[in-house]
């Protein structure tokens, strides 16, 4: 998983949270900690950036676990 990737995943942590507070609780936690409603500048960027992340990471979706290991094995490591 390169650079990318990991910021996209927790981009999209963040907003999986956030989805979970406004289902249990009513409460969005962005738009409270950047502008106090869904409306204000900054919380619509982390939202925009928490939807592109979802994209940058549908190919993880369907990578086979033998690719993601041969991605990931020790370099240098003869069998």
């Amino acid at each position: 998983m390169n650079g990318i990737q990991r910021t996209a995943l927790a981009l999209t942590i963040i907003g999986a949270v956030n989805w979970g507070l406004i289902g249990l609780f009513q409460f969005d936690l962005v738009a409270a900690l950047f502008g106090g409603d869904q409306t204000a500048g900054f919380a619509r960027i982390i939202y925009t950036l928490v939807g592109i992340s979802g994209l940058v990471l549908i190919p993880l979706l369907f990578k086979t676990d033998e690719a993601f290991a041969d991605q990931h094995a020790p370099k240098g490591v003869d069998g």
